[in-house]
């Protein structure tokens, strides 16, 4: 069986752990040093405590940690407000087991609006997956832009039913 938790407060060590294991498996795409006291940190974790429009979730399976998702709202000019996958992460004893699948639609379900999902150019896994997830989610009902400041593509689709 395959949660999705809401990351309260007191569990914010925990998360942080998670988070540490994301950022070292990341370093193979996106070269970044540990600090001296040997953590890489994530520059807007309290942000998802301290900022509305941010939302951390564990995913469990069958009750275990496997890895977490935060979800970003991201407010537009003219008021509307676009969904975002700000980070995500599958540990890898639970990958290609759909998982990571299940996660990103439920999220989605849970979020009715339009979404944007980012990967860096030097993340092939991540944009292999996430293609095939979004393609899956809306039936092939997505785009891929590029944006300035951004190095990678981002799929852009709507839940709106």
């Amino acid at each position: 069986m395959i949660t999705i938790q809401s990351v309260e407060y007191h569990q914010k060590s925990t998360l942080r752990n998670l988070i540490e294991l994301y950022k070292y498996d990341f370093t193979e795409y996106y070269p970044e040093d540990v600090n001296e006291n040997g953590l890489y940190e994530y520059k807007y974790f309290d942000h998802y405590w301290t900022e509305t429009g941010r939302h951390p979730y564990f995913i469990r399976v069958e009750g275990i940690l496997a890895g977490f998702a935060l979800v970003r709202e991201i407010e537009t000019t003219d008021n509307s407000t676009i969904y975002s996958i700000a980070e995500f992460f599958v540990m890898k004893k639970y990958r290609h087991q759909g998982i990571g699948q299940y996660v990103a639609a439920e999220l989605f379900n849970k979020f009715n609006g339009v979404w944007k999902v980012a990967q860096i150019e030097t993340n092939k896994p991540a944009q292999k997956f996430w293609r095939k997830t979004i393609e899956g989610y809306t039936n092939n009902n997505f785009q891929e832009i590029r944006e300035d400041g951004w190095d990678g593509p981002i799929q852009t689709f709507s839940t709106i039913t």
